[in-house]
């Protein structure tokens, strides 16, 4: 069983999305710490005008520390009404500006709670139906991880794994210092890094930027045009305990 985790990002870029595509299983990491200011209730798309802008779901103070599982939004129908205007410069510009729209409804609709961390799954969820990529999820919160205590960062994935009783756990690039490849190997779990997808697509009259929200590449990319650009992205052949 091929297994991901990460923490529940808000649209987040086509990257996500590769690696949701790659697993059999993903685990929500709830647990995490919340970040101000971070991809947790934040992203970005085209401005109408000048380079890009952030789009975001708005939440409630919380105590430093607290958990990802613990943010409450401010205002969910609010947050909803202010991206689908920020959304509206793409209508009569994108080819799949009415897709992307139900989208951003669907998900809006179908977060069972006023919770970021609910917001947030419903997003990637109806992202991936919009795809056809299979979304097998589970909390981390849900997750029994015994009594011994966690040493190190890269540790959270290594236990999880472990009870899950994974094969390959699979993370992106960016997080290779996490880990420690003795740990791995011990626990007989093959671990691997996903290169980051680059899709370049025709967005007149924007100008190209990598790595935006999944929404903007779907507004001028089909759910077939992406699948086959995830399909074609190879993964990294390199791993900690190659």
């Amino acid at each position: 069983m091929k297994l991901g985790i990460m923490q529940p990002y808000f649209f987040p870029y086509l990257g996500y999305f590769e690696l949701i595509r790659r697993t059999d299983r993903w685990v929500v990491f709830d647990t995490a710490q919340y970040t101000r200011k971070s991809w947790m209730n934040r992203n970005r798309i085209h401005h109408p005008t000048d380079g890009w802008q952030y789009i975001h779901a708005p939440v409630r103070h919380a105590p430093l520390g607290a958990a990802i599982h613990s943010i409450q939004l401010l205002d969910r129908p609010g947050a909803r009404d202010r991206l689908l205007r920020q959304l509206a410069h793409y209508q009569g510009r994108a080819p799949h500006y009415r897709q992307v729209e139900n989208v951003v409804g669907n998900a809006f609709s179908r977060a069972s709670d006023d919770s970021l961390l609910a917001l947030n799954i419903a997003t990637l969820a109806s992202v991936c139906d919009y795809l056809e990529i299979p979304f097998h999820w589970q909390l981390a919160s849900g997750i029994d991880l015994g009594p011994l205590p966690i040493e190190h960062p890269g540790q959270w994935a290594l236990r999880i794994a472990t009870q899950l009783g994974a094969s390959e756990y699979l993370n992106p690039p960016g997080g290779r210092d996490l880990f420690q490849p003795e740990e791995w190997r011990a626990a007989n779990i093959r671990l691997r890094f996903t290169n980051l997808p680059t899709l370049r697509y025709a967005c007149h009259p924007y100008p190209f930027i990598e790595h935006l929200s999944i929404l903007d590449v779907l507004m001028w990319c089909s759910p077939a045009q992406v699948r086959d650009a995830l399909s074609d992205h190879a993964l990294s052949n390199d791993s900690l305990d190659d």
